[in-house]
């Protein structure tokens, strides 16, 4: 993608990013969606998606931050811990993965893959480093 702005407006951006997302294509989702973002920083949606494309191309410090954003606008979206936990699990970050993967367990404890998350995180604290 070159430096001028793409065609369309931040609506047409966030649309063509989701797209990209959905079809298999994180990384230039990511690129799409970063400058959506940029033009709109308080988008919660918006940034939910960029940091979805930030996971799915492997862009896990962009993501670490991406859902750290949104889990400190919105405190008590379950959706942005797990994100964050999966994020900087990938990051390295085990204890910072640990502690928004249970904030996601007790807030949907009904949700059995946040819980195999955690138990996941938790199993790679204990047995130490590699």
């Amino acid at each position: 993608m070159s430096e001028s702005a793409p065609d369309g407006g931040v609506y047409e951006w966030y649309q063509r990013g989701s797209q990209l997302l959905r079809e298999g294509h994180p990384a230039a989702a990511a690129t799409l969606l970063g400058r959506a973002s940029a033009t709109e920083p308080d988008s919660r949606s918006i940034l939910e998606a960029l940091a979805r494309a930030q996971y799915d191309a492997g862009r896990y410090e962009e993501a670490v931050i991406s859902f750290t954003r949104l889990a400190s606008t919105s405190p008590t979206d379950d959706y942005a811990h797990f994100g964050l936990g999966l994020a900087a699990s990938r990051a390295g970050e085990l204890r910072l993965a640990a502690e928004h993967l249970a904030l996601a367990v007790a807030m949907r404890p009904d949700l059995g893959h946040y819980a195999r998350a955690l138990r996941g995180v938790r199993a790679r604290q204990a047995a130490g480093p590699a």
